[in-house]
């Protein structure tokens, strides 16, 4: 299965969130990018956020923040953490 375009979407917003303070959540606006919204509604239908508009990470969506982050440092510095 290939990323495709909402995939991608999720994983923006997954990479949105600052790890390091679980005080910290998003709010994805109204007036947003339509994929940006959409991909929070899907990542809260998913059970990772705990609103559709954003809020902050469930434990399973921190876990997946977590990888999204990793991957994202991986690809982009050809190194492992």
């Amino acid at each position: 299965m290939a990323f495709n375009a909402d995939l991608v979407a999720e994983l923006e917003i997954l990479l949105l969130f600052n790890l390091d303070n679980g005080q910290e959540g998003l709010k994805i606006h109204h007036d947003a990018a339509s994929s940006a919204v959409a991909a929070a509604g899907r990542l809260h239908g998913k059970g990772l956020i705990t609103l559709p508009d954003g809020g902050y990470l469930t434990r399973l969506g921190h876990e997946a923040a977590e990888h999204a982050q990793s991957l994202k440092t991986i690809l982009t510095t050809g190194k492992a953490l």
